[in-house]
């Protein structure tokens, strides 16, 4: 299974270098849609990728809509995270696709009204408690793909350590 991290407008670059680490781990594709709120150069986006920013694979947008006219909602398994959503990510069952599309929008405002309105069917979620705003994005990002990739078996991922053969 092909699995695809979108960030809609990421702001901190921080959780865009944990997120970047995340997909270089399990082989996710990162989506980077414009504007963002920092540079990619930026040595705080790096450092929180350390040694894995070569790693990884990275499609740049520069905009959402161009994105969503590339890889169209209608035609691709594509999931937009939002605590708004109407099923938990663990209800989706993900084993029969062939590639998932997580969307996640920026850390503020999350996702445009209008498109969790329009894709409503498509919206999923973090159980927590109703109290709190949200989940920090780098984990919120972590929980779902690791699911994605749960239901999948781990498909491509080491799944035992080699250390104690050493």
């Amino acid at each position: 299974m092909k699995l695809n991290i979108v960030l809609v407008e990421p702001e901190i670059p921080q959780n865009t270098g944990n997120i970047a680490r995340t997909c270089a781990a399990t082989g996710a594709k990162l989506h980077l849609v414009y504007p963002l709120g920092f540079s990619i150069s930026e040595n705080s986006v790096k450092r929180a990728g350390l040694d894995y920013w070569d790693k990884l694979v990275i499609e740049e947008h520069l905009s959402f809509n161009k994105f969503l006219e590339k890889y169209k909602p209608e035609e691709n398994n594509m999931f937009f995270v939002t605590t708004k959503g109407k099923q938990v990510y663990s209800n989706v069952e993900y084993t029969n696709m062939d590639e998932v599309f997580l969307v996640f929008g920026k850390e503020t405002k999350g996702l445009p009204e209008d498109i969790l309105k329009k894709y409503i069917t498509k919206t999923i979620r973090i159980p927590m408690r109703e109290t709190l705003r949200s989940l920090n994005l780098s984990n919120s990002v972590a929980i779902c793909a690791y699911e994605v990739l749960r239901q999948s078996r781990f498909d491509g991922l080491e799944e035992v350590s080699k250390y104690f053969d050493k």
